[in-house]
């Protein structure tokens, strides 16, 4: 009898599913305590994900995507910084 032989799925990330970007209200490059991010696009992954690797770097972590789950890399919600790794894979995919 033939062995299978156990295959790594492949990870899909469907970059078409409705998503918002959103801004953390910030003072001097911090989150402001007390305060909720506020929609700026709703749209996309993608056009979210396009809209936040236009902002300088810096301030990356200012934004997060809120979005369908698709794990095991797409969380509800997608902070800056994971979202440039997110961009990367998009981008090779």
């Amino acid at each position: 009898m033939e062995k299978l032989i156990d295959r790594p799925s492949r990870a899909h990330i469907n970059f078409e599913v409705p998503a918002a970007l959103r801004k953390w209200p910030s003072l001097r490059n911090a989150r402001r305590e007390g305060t909720t991010p506020y929609l700026l696009i709703d749209g996309t992954l993608d056009q979210c994900i396009r809209a936040l690797m236009a902002k300088p770097a810096a301030l990356r972590h200012l934004y997060e995507i809120h979005t369908s789950p698709q794990p095991p890399l797409v969380d509800p919600v997608l902070p800056g910084e994971q979202l440039v790794e997110l961009a990367r894979l998009r981008d090779f995919l």
